[in-house]
């Protein structure tokens, strides 16, 4: 017998299930107050044993050591839980979670029975366990506690908030350790500036305390997409939380409770967790007109948020309303992460140089270094990360004796990009026309034509709106419409949009945007 069964009265001998039995009854007919029911039921049985009823799974903590009830029920619902795809093949394992089972459980000296019971409430279950202990309630309290503490604390994990709910992703943990602050191409200058915003403000408490205002800060990082905002990012993510400084990361504001309860969840866990960082990635698409006030209230309101930096992430600041970009005290700086000039490329093809040196099969003098920066004027980083990338995949999968120059290779990728990039240019100089005709037809218009670059989806639903009040203006506004899509890329070009909308009546296709 281990030392987990000694000592503990075995209900389940001899065919003695009373416990079993009475839940069944209670849980199979209809009941409004299971848990009271299986208190009263536990209390009958275990006289001696004080109990302590609690949805956290007290199994869960580390340094519990627990295992079933010998000859005991246990019921357990089966699902397969599918990982990542390795060597070709899906991968998965099996989780059960407990329907009814009973547990012999040890912890700090303590020995318990834990009960754990699911049962159906509203549209889904509900999960309660109950921690007997032969003697008071405090061991099993102070279990309970430190259950909650361990599961609140961040075990190689970000807290990410999504669809109303904070979890613990481990996998965006991993995905961030690749991240270094040497991967950033960026000027020394830009760089240092920004670190010293970052890792400065977790070091001057002592500096607000001292001139009596709120220890906050807020960051936006601007620019056109792929020029460096999201490996920033990742580096503050993974150097922060090194530091002890717990990083929060924002998906959404959508949930079942609405837009403003949601930021009210992220708001009131930030400071539960401060000091710490959160960030709210695409701020534009986040923050809109109906939940911007709600969001200013708690960003910079009457409830406090010490130790919170939040950092903002958007490539449209454009589209931000002047109380979030403009406003001191919200987002205090803002740093530009820009399409790189000469100099910034000419960093970034001396970064896969370095990485290259040790491949014999490749030859990357400094004359071409000079010369690839020279080529890529307004690329961004994606777009020279994809030149040496795709130029890489194309050499390590060339067949035959034909096999070109590593320099010949990249300069053909650089070309291809090049047309790309002058294409998508030529497709938005050619909707200027159309824009400024239609703006100089429909001055009654409550949509004012967006850049041309960033067509928003907040001018599309309005749009939207108008083609339903609208009918007999259908034509030039779908006409609008369908430029607006095809700069989101949802339109190929040379096909309509214009079927999408009843001429007499809106039918509701804003889940397209």
């Amino acid at each position: 017998m281990s030392f987990l069964e000694e000592d503990f009265e075995n209900v389940w001998a001899g065919g003695d299930n009373e416990f079993h039995r009475a839940w069944s009854e209670q849980a199979s007919a209809k009941h409004a107050a299971p848990s009271l029911a299986a208190a009263n039921a536990l209390r009958k049985i275990y006289p001696k044993h004080s109990l302590v009823m609690t949805p956290q799974d007290v199994r869960r903590h580390p340094d519990v050591l627990s295992a079933p009830m010998p000859d005991a029920p246990l019921l357990t619902t089966t699902r397969v839980a599918l990982v990542s795809r390795v060597g070709g093949t899906v991968a998965g394992a099996l989780v059960d979670s407990v329907e009814f089972g009973a547990f012999n459980a040890a912890w700090d000296k303590h020995d318990f029975i834990v009960f754990t019971l699911t049962w159906v409430l509203g549209f889904g279950t509900y999960v309660m366990h109950f921690v007997l202990h032969e003697g008071p309630k405090e061991p099993a309290r102070a279990l309970v506690l430190a259950t909650g503490v361990y599961d609140q604390t961040l075990h190689e994990e970000i807290w990410v908030f999504n669809q109303g709910f904070w979890t613990k992703d481990h996998s965006l943990w991993l995905d961030v350790q690749s991240a270094d602050w040497k991967d950033v191409i960026l000027t020394n200058e830009f760089k240092t500036a920004l670190k010293k915003d970052i890792y400065g403000f977790f070091k001057s408490e002592p500096i607000y305390k001292e001139l009596a205002i709120p220890w906050k800060r807020g960051i936006i990082m601007h620019g056109p997409p792929g020029n460096g905002k999201t490996i920033s990012i990742k580096v503050i993510m993974k150097t922060c939380d090194a530091l002890g400084f717990a990083p929060l990361y924002v998906k959404s504001f959508q949930s079942y409770k609405g837009e403003e309860g949601a930021m009210q969840d992220v708001f009131t866990k930030a400071r539960q967790l401060s000091p710490c960082v959160m960030v709210l990635e695409d701020l534009d698409a986040l923050i809109t007109d109906r939940n911007r006030s709600f969001f200013l209230n708690q960003l910079d309101g009457l409830q406090g948020n010490d130790g919170l930096l939040v950092i903002g992430t958007t490539n449209h600041f454009e589209r931000l309303d002047p109380g979030l970009s403009s406003r001191p005290s919200r987002f205090d700086r803002k740093y530009l992460f820009d399409d790189p000039d000469r100099d910034a490329r000419l960093l970034y093809c001396k970064y896969w140089q370095d990485k290259l040196q040790n491949n014999k099969e490749i030859d990357y003098p400094d004359a071409l270094v000079e010369e690839v920066a020279d080529m890529t004027d307004r690329f961004s980083f994606a777009y020279l990360k994809e030149a040496f990338v795709s130029c890489l995949v194309t050499l390590a999968g060339w067949e035959g004796d034909d096999k070109p120059a590593f320099s010949d290779a990249l300069k053909k990728q650089i070309k291809t990009l090049r047309k790309q990039l002058d294409k998508s240019v030529e497709a938005k100089r050619d909707y200027k026309p159309l824009f400024d005709t239609l703006s100089a037809a429909s001055p009654s218009t409550v949509v004012s034509s967006p850049p041309l670059t960033s067509p928003g989806d907040r001018n599309i639903r309005a749009l939207l709106d108008r083609l339903a009040s609208e009918p007999s203006n259908v034509e030039a506004l779908a006409q609008q419409l369908d430029a607006w899509l095809k700069l989101k890329g949802q339109t190929p070009p040379g096909e309509s949009s214009v079927w999408h909308v009843e001429h007499t009546q809106y039918t509701g296709q804003a889940h397209l945007f």
